[in-house]
């Protein structure tokens, strides 16, 4: 069950233009169990020497990697590894090694497979084709320290996109509103007209802030997010 936490802003204008987060709001990864085993898959191939994790290790280290990013944020609070490629490289790899017993050839390998784990949900690509063809410009806004444009592409989800604005790249996270500036320069449009959608109360809700209506999905465990929401609001006043 989807549970919707809607922020509105003041004023009453029709959205025209929605701001998405990437993971876990289009996106998620496979199950953890696939990412591990693509990892040892690509250390067998590169180092033939390997000796394999042990398989009383797998359920820890597959529930270590479902907190991932909560265990990132043990290690770097402030979110310096999403404004720099070569941090969040090395904060994941840290991450990885708070596991018991992982040694830090898993974490590199987990980190080099990353992106092939990615999924968009069932929903994404239907919410994002019916915005389209409404003509309602869509921008995806990213704290993250890795290039998402290849994985956009590889899902036919980059035709339907007007822009992409990745913290690493203009130097600021969410909810800094600085990121949501960015945003709302490739939409074109004023705050009052624009809607984010996303995953995260202490990140995403920062538009809310800057006056941008915001529509809080939390993270979801099936294959769809309830991104069918968006399409009831856009439009509406």
């Amino acid at each position: 069950m989807v549970t919707v936490a809607w922020v509105m802003s003041p004023g009453a204008a029709v959205i025209r233009g929605v701001m998405f987060d990437f993971h876990a709001t289009l996106v998620d990864h496979r199950d953890s169990g696939a990412w591990i085993e693509a990892a040892v898959q690509r250390l067998e191939s590169t180092q033939g020497q390997w000796q394999g994790l042990d398989p009383e290790l797998v359920p820890a280290v597959t529930e270590h990697l479902e907190q991932i990013w909560g265990h990132a944020d043990t290690i770097d609070p402030g979110s310096s590894r999403d404004l720099s490629q070569v941090r969040h490289r090395e904060v994941f790899i840290e991450a990885v090694g708070l596991c018991p017993g992982v040694e830090p050839g898993l974490g590199e390998a987990l980190y080099a497979v990353m992106a092939d784990q990615w999924v968009a949900f069932d929903d994404t690509m239907p919410v994002l084709t019916e915005l389209a063809e409404r003509g309602v410009p869509i921008v995806v806004v990213s704290n993250i320290g890795m290039d998402i444009r290849a994985f956009l592409s590889q899902a036919g989800l980059a035709d339907k996109v007007d822009g992409v604005v990745l913290s690493y790249e203009v130097g600021a996270v969410k909810p800094q509103p600085e990121i949501f500036a960015h945003a709302l320069d490739l939409l074109d449009m004023p705050a009052a007209d624009a809607l984010m959608v996303g995953d995260s109360w202490r990140d995403d809700a920062g538009a809310a802030a800057v006056g941008i209506r915001t529509l809080i999905l939390p993270r979801t465990s099936g294959p769809s997010h309830g991104l069918e929401a968006v399409l009831r609001l856009v439009g509406a006043p």
